[in-house]
C-alpha cells in the first residue's frame, strides 16, 4: 500500500514542586539487585522539570526568528498548507509515471522499491501533518485546510493502491533474481508490504460497501443507549453520600420514576453502589441494547468481509489479514489464545470465587450464588492504579525528568529542552524536546501537545508526522524526465522536503529525521494551581506514549514504509507496554527525585484487585470472539452474531450471558481491529516476559538497553518480528513463528498490571 497511515488515523510553578522535595527525600525505595550506578540529573534534567512545570505566558525568541509549522518557512497560513498539497500531488504524479515505465529500463527497475518508498514518504509527510492538524489545531480555517489536503491526498493515495501498472512494475521487479539479490534485508521486506499491501487493496477497493458500513458501525458502537426507568424505592441503601444521597431525596420529593441513561454519572454511582440487584439489572440491559439496524449493520459488514476474502481466494477474511502478521494464521492465534485462555482460568476462578463469597455475606444465602454481569462493579468496585511504592506528588516535569534519565541509562539518549520559534507551533502550550544520543547528536524531535482545551483531540495519542529514512540516494532529478511541469508547482513541495533532510554525526549518508507528536489531555500549570500534578494513571499513559516515541527515534531505517513504529499489528504495542513496565521499579522511580535515594526499608503497594484476573480473562474472550465473527461462518445464512456471543460467554466465559443483550455493536474494535484484536494482548504478553526475564532484575543496565536496542528498536519493521524475539531472547526455537511458538507465548501468561490503551 501506497500510504501507511499512522495508527492515530484510527484512544504545579516548581515552588510547590520544590516543596515536596522534603517527601522525596523521605522516600526509602527497595534497593535493586543490580549494581549499575544511578547517574545524577543533568542540567538539561532540571530544565525538563522547568520547561513543563512552569506557566508559559509567551515564547521567548527573536523577532526576527519567525518560521511555520516545524519551521518550515512557508506553512504560515492555511491557505501554503493548502499550496503545499497540490504540490505534493504534482510531485506524486511524476514519480508515479516514474514508476510506471521502470519495466522500459533495466536501470529503473533497481530503483523501483525506492521510488515506490519515496512515493509512500511523500504522501504520508503531508497527510500525517494534515491529520495532526485537524485533531489540535485551534483555528478553524487550518482544521478546514487540513481537512481538504487530507481528503485530497487520501484519494489520489487510494487511487494509487489500485494502480495495476504500480503492480506490475513490483511483480516485475520481484520476479527478476538479479534486482531481488540488489535488495538488502531492509529493501526487501519494504517490497513484500508493498506487494501484500496492492494484493489486498486491489479488492478492497472493490467493496465500498466494507467502508461505508464499517463507518455506520463505528459511529453506532458509541451512540447513546436508553434510558433505564430506576424506581425510588430501588435507591434504597445506596453507598454514596453524594450523589446517590441527591439521587435518593430527588426520587422521594418528585415521587416519580428516575430516567438514568447509561454511561451518565449517576449511572456509574448506582452500579458501584446500589445493594439492590434491580437497578443495577436495568442499568445493564440498557447500556447494552442494540436496535435491529445496529446488529444488521455489523452482520453485514462481517458478511462482507467474509466474501471479499473469499474473492481474493482466502478461506477467511482472518486467513487474508493475518498471513503477513506475526501470528500468520487463524489457527495459530486460536493456539495462542487457547493456551492463554488456560493459564488466566485459574486465577480467574479465583478472583471469581471471591466475589461469590461477597455476594454470599451480603445476600446471607445458604449457597454461593452466581455472578451476573451487573454484579461486577458492585462488589469488585474498580479501583485506580497504584504506583507500587508511595511518592510524593508527581508533577509533569518530574516524570519527564525521569523518562530522559532512564533512557541515559538504557540507550546513551537524552532528552533536552528546545527553543520554539514563533510560528513553529499551532498552540502555546506546546513545549519542544530535542532527543539527542550521545553518540549520533540530535536524531529527532517530539512536540509535547499535553493540556486540555476546547476543540483538542479527546484521549492520549502519538502521532508519526515524520518517519526516518535515507534521502542523499533519492535521485529527484530522475522524476522531472517523465514530463514536463512548470518549476513553481514544484517549489512547495520541494522546499517542505529539503527542511527535513539531515546529517548525523559518524552516520554515512543524509537521513529525514523523525518527528512526532504526543497528545494528551493534562491539566495546565498555573501561578495560583502550579505545575500539573499527574495521576498515576496518566503517569502510565505518559510511559506508553514515549515508548512509542522512542520507537519511532531509535527505529531509524532507510526506508519509510519499515521505520519505528510501521511494523507488524501484532508487534507495534510491544515497546510502549513494555515502558509501563519500568513503572513497576522502584530504582525506576528514583529517577523521579533529584537525589535519586536508594535505601532499604520502603514495603510496596501490595494491593491485588481480584477483577484484574476477571478483566484479563474477559480481554481473552473478546480476542476469541473477534476470530469466529471473522471466520467462515459469518457466511453463514443462519449466521447470528448474539447467539455467538451468548454461546461463547456460556460455555467459556466466568459469567453468563445476559438475555436480550448485545454487546457486540459496541465492540468498536471490530472495524479497526478486524482479525486482529488477539494483538494487544499478544504484546502484553511478550512485554510482561520480556520485563521479567531481561530488565526485572536490572531495570537500567546500560548493556540490556543496548541489547534490546539493537535487537528490536533499530529495525523497526524491517526485519522479521520473530527474528528480532529470537534475537532478544536468546530463544531460536521462535524464529519459525509458527503454532509452537504461538503456543509457547500463550503459556508465557501476564504478570502485570498494566490496562488496555489502544
Amino acid at each position: 500500500m501506497i500510504a501507511r497511515l499512522t495508527e492515530n488515523g484510527f484512544r504545579k510553578l516548581l515552588g510547590p514542586a520544590f516543596r515536596s522535595r522534603v517527601f522525596w527525600n523521605n522516600v526509602a525505595v527497595r534497593r535493586s539487585s543490580t549494581s549499575t550506578p544511578v547517574i545524577p540529573p543533568s542540567p538539561d534534567d532540571f530544565e525538563l522539570v522547568s520547561l513543563f512545570d512552569q506557566p508559559q505566558f509567551s515564547h521567548k525568541t527573536r523577532p526576527t526568528s519567525a518560521t511555520g509549522i516545524f519551521q518550515h518557512t512557508q506553512l504560515t497560513t492555511p491557505s501554503a498548507f493548502t499550496a503545499l498539497a497540490d504540490s505534493t500531488l504534482v510531485r506524486a504524479q511524476l514519480l508515479t509515471a516514474r514508476i510506471l515505465r521502470a519495466p522500459q529500463s533495466r536501470s529503473e527497475l533497481f530503483k523501483v522499491v525506492k521510488n515506490l518508498d519515496r512515493l509512500s514518504d511523500l504522501l504520508c509527510g503531508v497527510i500525517d501533518l494534515a491529520e495532526l492538524l485537524r485533531n489540535a489545531h485551534p483555528d478553524r480555517q487550518w482544521v478546514q485546510s487540513a481537512n481538504d489536503s487530507y481528503e485530497k491526498l487520501c484519494e489520489y493515495m487510494n487511487v494509487l493502491n489500485t494502480n495495476v501498472g504500480l503492480y506490475e512494475a513490483l511483480d516485475v521487479v520481484l520476479h527478476d533474481p538479479e534486482v531481488v539479490k540488489s535488495l538488502g534485508p531492509e529493501a526487501y521486506q519494504t517490497a513484500l508490504i508493498f506487494w501484500r499491501d496492492f494484493e489486498k487493496e486491489k479488492f478492497v477497493s472493490l467493496s465500498s460497501e466494507i467502508l461505508s458500513l464499517g463507518h455506520e458501525f463505528v459511529n453506532q458502537a458509541s451512540a447513546p443507549r436508553p434510558a433505564a426507568l430506576i424506581e425510588a424505592s430501588e435507591l434504597e441503601g445506596l453507598k454514596d453520600d453524594g450523589m446517590g444521597a441527591r439521587l435518593q431525596r430527588q426520587a422521594s420529593s418528585t415521587r416519580k420514576s428516575l430516567l438514568v441513561y447509561p454511561g451518565s454519572h449517576q449511572a456509574y454511582m448506582i452500579m458501584r453502589s446500589a445493594p439492590m440487584e434491580s437497578p443495577r439489572k436495568k442499568l445493564y440491559v440498557a447500556a447494552h441494547s442494540s436496535t435491529p439496524r445496529q446488529i444488521e449493520c455489523l452482520e453485514r459488514l462481517l458478511g462482507a468481509r467474509a466474501e471479499l476474502a473469499r474473492l481474493v481466494g482466502w478461506d477467511s477474511y482472518t486467513g487474508m489479514v493475518l498471513h503477513d502478521k506475526m501470528a500468520k494464521t487463524p489457527e495459530n492465534v486460536n493456539h495462542f489464545l487457547d493456551t492463554f485462555l488456560d493459564r488466566t482460568a485459574v486465577h480467574a476462578q479465583e478472583a471469581l470465587h471471591t466475589l461469590r463469597l461477597r455476594k454470599q455475606a451480603h445476600l446471607k444465602t445458604a449457597s454461593l450464588p452466581i455472578i451476573q454481569a451487573w454484579d461486577r462493579s458492585y462488589y469488585c468496585p474498580p479501583e485506580p492504579p497504584e504506583p507500587p511504592v508511595p511518592l510524593p506528588p508527581l508533577s509533569l516535569g518530574r516524570v519527564f525528568m525521569g523518562l530522559s534519565r532512564l533512557f541515559k541509562h538504557l540507550y546513551g539518549i537524552r532528552l533536552r529542552p528546545s527553543e520554539v520559534l514563533p510560528g513553529e507551533v499551532w498552540h502555546p502550550d506546546v513545549r519542544k524536546v530535542e532527543v539527542v544520543d550521545e553518540e549520533h547528536g540530535v536524531i529527532g524531535w517530539i512536540y509535547a501537545d499535553l493540556f486540555a482545551r476546547n476543540g483538542k483531540a479527546c484521549g492520549a495519542a502519538h502521532y508519526t508526522v515524520r518517519c526516518s529514512r535515507r534521502t542523499d540516494d533519492d535521485d529527484d532529478a530522475g522524476d522531472l524526465k517523465v514530463g514536463v511541469v512548470e518549476e513553481e508547482l514544484l517549489e512547495a513541495s520541494q522546499r517542505f522536503e529539503l527542511v527535513k533532510r539531515h546529517r548525523l554525526r559518524g552516520v554515512q549518508g543524509e537521513y529525514q529525521l523523525p518527528l512526532v507528536v504526543l497528545l494528551c489531555e493534562f491539566s495546565r500549570p498555573s501561578v495560583l494551581s502550579g505545575p500539573t500534578i499527574l495521576e498515576w494513571h496518566e503517569v502510565q499513559t505518559l510511559f506508553h506514549e514515549m515508548g512509542h516515541a522512542m520507537h519511532s527515534m531509535i527505529g531509524r531505517t532507510e526506508y519509510h514504509n519499515v521505520s519505528g513504529t510501521r511494523c507488524a499489528t501484532d508487534f507495534v504495542e510491544l515497546p510502549s507496554i513494555l515502558m509501563e513496565h519500568f513503572l513497576s521499579s522502584p530504582t525506576v522511580l528514583s529517577l523521579f527525585d533529584t537525589n535519586g535515594l536508594l535505601t532499604n526499608g520502603q514495603t510496596g503497594n501490595n494491593h491485588q484487585d481480584p477483577c484484574h484476573f476477571i478483566d484479563t480473562h474477559s480481554g481473552v474472550l473478546l480476542s476469541v470472539l473477534d476470530q469466529i465473527y471473522h471466520s467462515p461462518l459469518a457466511l453463514d445464512s443462519e449466521f447470528d452474531s448474539t447467539a455467538v456471543l451468548a454461546q461463547l460467554s456460556n460455555t467459556r466465559g466466568l459469567i453468563p450471558h445476559t438475555p436480550g443483550t448485545s454487546f457486540q455493536t459496541q465492540f468498536g474494535h471490530l472495524f479497526g481491529y478486524g482479525a486482529t484484536y488477539y494483538s494487544y494482548l499478544f504484546d502484553r504478553v511478550v512485554a510482561s516476559y520480556v520485563w521479567r526475564h531481561i530488565f526485572l532484575s536490572s531495570p537500567v543496565e546500560r548493556e540490556l538497553g543496548e541489547r534490546y536496542k539493537r535487537e528490536v528498536l533499530s529495525y523497526g519493521g524491517g526485519k522479521n518480528p520473530w527474528f528480532m524475539l529470537s534475537a532478544l531472547l536468546k530463544m531460536p526455537a521462535l524464529e519459525s513463528g509458527d503454532a509452537a511458538a504461538m503456543q509457547t507465548v500463550g503459556q508465557w501468561g501476564i504478570d502485570d498490571n498494566v490496562s488496555s490503551r489502544h
